[in-house]
């Protein structure tokens, strides 16, 4: 339940969220330059870091995932097979479908390109006042469960 016009002591929940949702949009669009340096499409990247972290998965699991249509995922699987960065093998559970994992390559390409990410981040935080990056480090692993309760209610994808 929202609260638009909270009581006195009471959190404004619209405001709190309104606030993450603009920090979350500022932070993801500054590091777009960032993802940049990997050399590839948002949406190639995006897929490669689920199949690098997550492991191998079907195109259906992946598309769903990445919250695509599966001819979508087929042409970004293709452009990172293509790409030597993943590769398709027979699954082990049904002959009749593939997984797509990620190469040596394509993990050491993603494994940079998320180092890139957590140093800009970390350099960022450090430029904070340190009581700044307590309530950050604080509030961090809250963000998950933030992530895990919209997951959860169908609200988001």
């Amino acid at each position: 339940m929202a609260l638009s016009n909270p009581q006195p002591g009471q959190l404004d929940l619209e405001r709190v969220a309104s606030e993450l949702n603009s920090g979350a949009i500022h932070l993801l669009r500054s590091l777009a330059s960032v993802d940049r340096l990997a050399g590839l499409t948002s949406a190639r990247l995006s897929a490669l870091s689920v199949i690098v972290f997550a492991g191998p998965l079907s195109l259906g699991a992946l598309a769903a995932a990445e919250g695509v249509a599966g001819p979508t995922m087929t042409r970004i699987v293709d452009g990172l097979a293509a790409g030597g960065l993943a590769e398709r093998r027979p699954d082990p559970a049904d002959g009749r479908a593939v997984r797509v994992e990620p190469t040596a390559a394509g993990e050491e390409l993603m494994r940079a390109a998320a180092g890139r990410r957590i140093a800009a981040i970390a350099q960022a935080i450090g430029s904070l006042p340190p009581a700044d990056r307590r309530r950050l480090a604080a509030a961090s692993g809250v963000l998950d469960r933030v992530a895990g309760g919209i997951r959860g209610s169908g609200s988001g994808s």
